[in-house]
């Protein structure tokens, strides 16, 4: 078999609150916007991975009860819905961008003992965001 992921799904309460960070902060590409019912669908990508779709979507279910997407936007706003890992090649000049954006800071740039510099935040819906850079090679003597 040949797979390769094309789109990841990350649930958003609002679009152009979203959309702003993805685009303007993080340098993403859109590559859809659509609307539909009251409803509205973005994807972006990483400018270097144009394969790789990002969907904003609603974080409400059109099918599911009042209960159930209440539940849900709770459970979104703990960060515990939706949740993305980053690579990035400076840790330290990322949280320096992300910081300058007003997100939320849950975590500055550390060494974690599993060999990566990593940081985190959360999106403006409170999707967990981790941004994770690998250590440098070390050079032969």
């Amino acid at each position: 078999m040949d797979l390769t992921i094309s789109i990841c799904s990350l649930p958003v309460d609002d679009p152009e609150k979203a959309l702003h960070f993805y685009r303007d902060v993080l340098g993403f590409d859109v590559h859809n916007d659509v609307s539909f019912e009251g409803l509205r669908w973005i994807t972006v990508s990483p400018p270097d991975q144009p394969g790789l779709e990002l969907l904003l979507s609603p974080h409400v279910n059109p099918q599911a009860s009042e209960a159930d997407n209440k539940a849900l936007g709770d459970l979104m706003a703990k960060g515990l819905l939706g949740w993305l890992v980053f690579g990035t090649k400076d840790c330290d000049a990322t949280f320096e961008h992300i910081v300058a954006s007003g997100a939320e800071v849950l975590q500055e740039p550390i060494d974690q003992p599993y060999g990566v510099r990593d940081c985190a935040f959360r999106d403006p819906a409170g999707n967990i965001l981790r941004f994770t850079q690998k250590p440098q090679p070390q050079e032969q003597a």
